[in-house]
């Protein structure tokens, strides 16, 4: 997106981000979803930025979204500030209280498991640590697919007709995910074991939120090349 225009500071709306993280790209998405102008600023070097020790000085990450001079950290935090304080374009979280209770339980599961095992895997010191973390991830994977079923009551994404709080939540792990099926070799969302999962990654990849700010795979690849220890990678 490009630069928000207009001269109400207090509606400016900036992200601060890196191109590689699928934590921004949960923000992204949720300002397209909304349809909000935004500027987003990338941070190459987000441990030495002044910006992002300024506006984070407890946790210094990314990403943060700066509504007039106000700051939002914590991609899940910002994903629920965007649909509750932007009422263009879909709702993110469903308005039944028990449903919004569901869909936070599984983005909160899907952080502490499922991108646990995904580094577990690109971290992992042997081939033991490897296939135990790629086990973890598998069975991520069997659980998502059992709570897509049961939350997409048949339709397209897990937050119904359109892309919901969960949808944004597992999907900016879909670029992790491909980075490492390609390097070893094993498939997690696959036609026959995951047929939901595999269905609706396509339509999640082609959704006109997601398309424009979805990273490129094969540079992914390279990214998690030159970060992690690829020798235990196929």
């Amino acid at each position: 997106m490009g630069l928000m225009n207009g001269s109400n500071n207090d509606e400016y709306v900036r992200l601060l981000g890196a191109w590689p993280s699928p934590f921004v790209l949960r923000t992204r998405i949720a300002l397209n979803l909304k349809r909000v102008p935004y500027e987003y600023l990338e941070e190459e070097d987000t441990l030495n930025s002044e910006s992002v020790l300024n506006y984070n000085p407890v946790h210094k990450q990314i990403p943060i979204l700066i509504h007039g001079n106000k700051p939002i950290r914590e991609s899940l935090n910002i994903v629920m500030y965007v649909d509750e304080t932007w009422l263009s374009g879909p709702p993110i979280l469903p308005s039944d209280p028990f449903d919004r209770a569901v869909a936070r339980f599984w983005d909160v599961y899907i952080d502490e498991h499922c991108f646990t095992s995904i580094n577990g895997v690109a971290v992992a010191k042997d081939e033991e640590e490897r296939k135990a973390a790629i086990g973890k991830l598998e069975q991520c994977m069997a659980l998502l697919e059992e709570t897509f079923q049961e939350c997409s009551k048949g339709r397209g994404f897990f937050g119904g007709d359109n892309i919901g709080f969960i949808d944004i939540g597992f999907g900016s792990m879909l670029g992790p995910l491909k980075v490492l099926e390609q390097l070893t070799g094993v498939k997690f969302i696959h036609s026959e074991n995951t047929p939901g999962l595999f269905r609706w990654a396509d339509r999640f990849y082609a959704h006109e939120a997601v398309k424009p700010v979805m990273p490129d795979i094969e540079k992914l690849v390279e990214f998690a090349r030159l970060k992690f220890n690829t020798s235990i990678f196929k």
